[in-house]
């Protein structure tokens, strides 16, 4: 039996390109939505999920991130994948025959400066690979879609113009989820460690609970806020930091943290990806 990695749209996505790249050996499983492929990981239908957290140019992808503290999943690893936009046609397009560019919403302004160049209107799809795929179904040869060469090659459809995205340094970060932590030292580059934590209604809470991180050295890469309940006056927070829990600078930041803190949560421990670096 295969073992299964899930994603959120559908195959020829960011999220397979992920995929092959991160978990080459594993079969893809394609989900409408992310609750969707993080339910798959807790039913057992997958082993793990490829979730996108951010993007260089988007920044957070909302509707994933919300989901990280109450997942009851684990961070495992982190990926981050270069976001090649690409102009697939059908067979026989030319460049110029195209009039309009299927895509999903976030991707479209990413080539905007191509699309004004050449006269292509831009238009809404649910997804990228959805796009493609849709293209490919109508064989309209002024249609095309915006997506990764590996869409292209699924469907059927060629690459009229490679690497588009106005911004060249277009970068996709993704968390691989499963079911159990996994605390041991691996990979050739530091460790990090994510967690939630939600502070105490005191005075300069946050500003004390972060103290701990800066006199102990350690490097917090991330630090994101959550409202609680819909509520303005308690906040949850999401943090990376560089390091392993059972490394002593690390264990005593976080023994202050929880001085100034109601719960603290350990969401995963990983080895940082190289395009961090």
């Amino acid at each position: 039996m295969s073992r299964k990695i899930a994603i959120q749209g559908e195959l020829g996505s960011y999220s397979h390109e992920a995929c092959r790249i991160a978990r080459p050996g594993m079969e893809v499983l394609p989900c409408r939505t992310f609750e969707e492929i993080l339910e798959a990981v807790r039913s057992g239908e997958a082993e793990q999920a490829m979730l996108p957290v951010e993007n260089s140019t988007y920044g957070r992808v909302a509707d994933s991130h919300r989901l990280l503290p109450h997942s009851g999943l684990h961070i495992i690893d982190e990926a981050f994948v270069r976001v090649h936009i690409n102009l697939l046609a059908v067979p026989g397009a030319k460049l110029e025959d195209i009039r309009e560019a299927h895509s999903h919403l976030v991707l479209l302004p990413q080539c905007g400066t191509f699309l004004r160049e050449h006269g292509i209107r831009g238009r809404v799809s649910p997804d990228n690979a959805r796009a493609a795929r849709d293209v490919a179904e109508a064989g309209d040869i002024h249609s095309a879609a915006l997506a990764s060469e590996l869409a292209g090659e699924i469907y059927g459809l060629n690459v009229l113009a490679r690497h588009i995205e106005d911004n060249g340094d277009n970068t996709t970060r993704f968390l691989i989820m499963a079911k159990d932590i996994d605390y041991t030292r691996r990979g050739a580059h530091n460790m990090i460690t994510s967690f939630v934590f939600q502070v105490r209604n005191i005075p300069a809470a946050l500003y004390k609970a972060m103290g701990g991180f800066a006199t102990n050295g350690i490097n917090m890469t991330k630090l994101e806020s959550y409202m609680v309940d819909g509520s303005f006056t308690a906040t949850q927070f999401y943090a990376d930091i560089e390091g392993h829990p059972e490394d002593a600078n690390v264990q005593l930041a976080m023994d202050e943290l929880s001085y100034f803190t109601t719960n603290v949560e350990i969401l995963g421990v990983y080895p940082a990806d190289n395009g961090r670096f």
